[in-house]
């Protein structure tokens, strides 16, 4: 199942190969929301892997994106004791735009704003 979040990226860090067949990337967004008067900040790291890990190289610290992930979640026993871990999945992150102010155009000019046509016959040669 896919999700997808909004959000401001504050951190991001460098690509960890972690075995020789499995390299992963991490960052970081910062999601705001407000309720009523209340506003709730959520810090939120997401992961990418493999050929993904690139996909943030261009996106700047402070800048709004948008992340497509996935959950995943997996269980870890050692010496008898049972772990689960879980990862937000990364697979598409994308740059988003601030909105847009509305454009203003003007009206167009009303007849007493235009000019009378003068003599065609002025020319200077």
């Amino acid at each position: 199942m896919n999700y997808e979040i909004t959000g401001t990226l504050i951190e991001k860090y460098d690509a960890v190969q972690v075995t020789d067949r499995f390299r992963k990337r991490e960052f970081v967004i910062e999601k705001r929301e407000s309720v009523g008067a209340n506003e709730f900040i959520e810090t939120i790291k997401f992961q990418l892997t493999q050929d993904k890990c690139d996909a943030i190289e261009a996106i700047a610290i402070g800048q709004p994106i948008k992340v497509v992930f996935n959950i995943r979640g997996r269980k870890w026993e050692k010496n008898g004791q049972i772990s689960y871990f879980n990862n937000l999945e990364a697979w598409r992150v994308e740059p988003t735009q601030p909105q847009a102010p509305p454009v203003i155009t003007a009206p167009p000019p009303s007849m007493d704003e235009i000019p009378p046509e003068g003599p065609t016959d002025d020319l200077p040669f």
